[in-house]
C-alpha cells in the first residue's frame, strides 16, 4: 500500500504502510488526438483547468502560450503542485505532466479526463512516486523516484 502525504505528522499516523511518498507524478502521452483541439490555446487551457478541478486540485495560477504556426504550451499551478502540457497538433500528439502532492487529488483522474477531451485514440502513462520517505527515520530518502505504474492502451 502507498500513501501520498504532504506532512510528517500525517506520515507518522500511517506507520504500518510499506511505502510513503510526497507526491505522484503522472507522465502522460496522448496520441491520435483531434488536431483542432490541440491547436486551440483556449480549448487546451479550458481542458487543463477542468482536469485540475476534476481531480480535486485547487488552482492557484495558469499560463498558456500559442506557438506560430501551431502548438500550445501551458501550465496550471495548483496548491498540490502542477499540470503542464505541450502539444504537437500536426502530429495529433500531446505530452502532459500531472504532478500532485498530498491525498486530496488523483492525477490519474485528470489523465482520464484529458484523454476523453482530446479525443485521444491511444494513450499511455507512467506514474512515478516522488519524494520517497525512509520508513525508519521518517526523513526524505535520497533515492531517485520510484516507478509506481505504467499503462498503455
Amino acid at each position: 500500500m502507498t500513501i501520498v502525504s504532504s506532512s510528517l505528522k500525517e506520515l507518522e499516523t500511517h506507520s504500518n504502510l510499506e511505502t510513503v511518498n510526497l507526491g505522484q507524478h503522472v507522465l502522460a502521452e496522448f496520441f491520435e488526438c483531434d488536431p483542432n483541439i490541440l491547436n486551440s490555446s483556449d480549448k487546451v487551457e479550458k481542458y487543463m483547468i477542468d482536469a485540475a478541478l476534476e481531480c480535486g486540485a485547487t488552482i492557484v495560477q495558469k499560463c498558456f502560450h500559442m506557438f506560430n504556426p501551431y502548438g500550445v504550451s501551458g501550465v496550471v499551478i495548483i496548491s498540490e503542485s502542477h499540470l503542464a502540457i505541450h502539444t504537437w497538433p500536426e502530429l495529433g500528439y500531446a505530452a502532459v505532466d500531472l504532478f500532485t502532492c498530498g491525498t486530496k487529488c488523483d492525477p490519474k483522474v485528470a489523465y482520464e479526463f484529458l484523454k476523453k477531451k482530446f479525443n485521444s485514440k491511444k494513450a499511455s502513462f507512467t506514474e512515478l512516486k516522488r519524494g520517497i520517505i525512509d520508513r525508519e527515520t521518517l526523513k526524505l530518502s535520497e533515492q531517485p523516484f520510484e516507478v509506481a505504474e505504467q499503462f498503455e492502451e
